[in-house]
C-alpha cells in the first residue's frame, strides 16, 4: 500500500466536502453546517451520531447517565510527583465508581493492577510519555514491561515529529509495533497531542493509527498547550468512524463537559477528575 498516496486522498475528501464556511471555501456556496467550525457543532454532532457515536441514554441530570459516564472514564493520573498513596486512592476510588481503568506511569502498574484485581476496573499505563519522540524500539520495551506488570491498555504518543514531517510509513509502523506487542490485551490508544497538528495532519494521524491496528484515537497528553476539545473529537470520530474508540483527553473537569465529549463522538474520556463527574 502507499500510504502517502491513500492518506492524502482520504484527507482531500474528508476536507473538501461542502462545509458553507467562506473562510474554508470562499469559492463554495453556503450551506447548513461543516466540520470544522463551532458554529456549525450542533449539526456535527447529528451527524456523528448517526454513524454510531456512542450516547448517554438520559437527561443529563439524572444518576443512570452518571453510572453511565463512570463506565467511560479512564480515572488518571499521571503526575511526576504523584506518590504511592495517591495511586492507592486512585485505585479504590476507581473501583468504588466502577470506571473504566485507571491510567498511571508505567512505574504503578503493579501496584494498580493488585489493587485492582477482582475488579471490572483496567490497568492502563503510557508508552512514550509526554512526547513522542523517544525510539520504537524504546516504545517497545516499555509495553513488553508493562504487559508483564500487569497492564491492559498502552496509550502511547504519536511521534509527532514524524508526523508532522509527513513521513507516513515511520509513523504507521512506530504504532504498528506497539500494537503487535501488547497484541493481547484490551488494545493501544494512540495520543495524537491534536492541540499541535493541523486538522489535514489529525485526520493523517487517525488514518494511520487506524491502519496499524489501534484500539483508540486519542486527543492529547494534557502536558502540552491544549486539551480535547469537541471540535476535535468530532472530526476525529468522523475520520475513524464506529471501527475504533475515540478518547477525549486533557482539559475535562466537569460532568457537562464529559458528556458534550460522549454526545460529540468520544466512547472513552480521560480524566483526573471523574469523581467529581460522577459525583454532581
Amino acid at each position: 500500500m502507499n500510504i502517502d498516496a491513500t492518506i492524502d486522498k482520504v484527507v482531500n475528501e474528508i476536507l473538501g466536502e461542502d462545509c458553507g464556511c467562506d473562510s474554508h471555501h470562499p469559492e463554495k456556496p453556503a450551506c447548513d453546517w461543516c466540520w470544522v467550525c463551532p458554529e456549525c457543532r450542533t449539526q456535527v454532532i447529528k451527524e456523528i451520531i448517526s454513524t454510531g457515536a456512542t450516547r448517554v441514554a438520559a437527561g443529563p441530570n439524572l444518576g443512570p447517565i452518571q453510572a453511565d459516564l463512570a463506565k467511560l472514564i479512564d480515572h488518571t493520573l499521571l503526575k511526576p510527583e504523584a506518590t504511592d498513596s495517591q495511586v492507592i486512592k486512585l485505585c479504590e476510588e476507581a473501583v468504588q465508581y466502577g470506571f473504566a481503568s485507571v491510567c498511571v506511569n508505567p512505574c504503578w502498574v503493579r501496584l494498580c493492577r493488585d489493587m485492582v484485581q477482582g475488579s471490572n476496573v483496567l490497568v492502563c499505563t503510557v508508552v512514550g510519555f509526554p512526547l513522542g519522540a523517544t525510539t520504537c524500539e524504546a516504545k517497545v520495551f516499555e509495553t513488553q514491561k508493562a504487559i508483564e506488570h500487569g497492564a491492559d491498555e498502552i496509550d502511547m504518543v504519536v511521534n509527532i515529529g514524524k508526523l508532522k514531517s509527513g513521513d507516513y510509513n515511520y509513523v504507521e509502523q512506530d504504532i504498528r509495533a506497539i500494537v503487535e506487542t501488547a497484541k493481547v490485551r484490551s488494545g493501544v490508544k494512540v495520543i495524537l497531542e491534536t492541540c499541535l497538528l493541523t486538522d489535514e495532519e489529525k485526520i493523517k494521524g487517525c488514518l494511520l493509527s487506524k491502519s496499524a491496528g489501534a484500539a483508540f484515537v486519542k486527543t492529547s497528553t494534557g502536558f502540552n498547550k491544549g486539551g480535547a476539545t469537541l471540535g476535535d473529537i468530532a472530526l476525529m470520530r468522523k475520520v475513524v468512524g464506529s471501527q475504533i474508540g475515540v478518547k477525549a483527553s486533557g482539559g475535562i473537569r466537569d460532568f457537562e463537559s464529559a458528556v458534550q465529549m460522549v454526545d460529540a463522538g468520544a466512547s472513552r474520556i480521560g480524566a483526573s477528575a471523574g469523581v467529581a463527574m460522577v459525583s454532581t
